[in-house]
């Protein structure tokens, strides 16, 4: 699956499977750069993805009003 194929909860995984690597500090330090670059750019890209939703849910509220975004069905 590339890259950018990927969900946002798919991305977290990956995101948080780095971190536990680094924190746990038994790899060689060349991987941990790699890993700790791979990282930045997940959250970098996982960042994005929440101002994006952000943004939309604000559009959302704005055209339709808080009370419809928020009724029950």
């Amino acid at each position: 699956m590339a890259e950018k194929d990927k969900t946002f909860d798919e991305s977290l995984v990956d995101l948080e499977k780095i971190v536990n690597q680094l924190e746990q500090g038994d790899i060689p330090l060349e991987k941990a750069l790699d890993k700790f670059q791979e990282g930045i750019t997940l959250s970098r890209e996982l960042k994005k993805t929440l101002q994006d939703a952000e943004k939309t849910l604000a559009k959302v509220v704005t055209e339709e009003g808080n009370e419809e975004l928020f009724e029950e069905e």
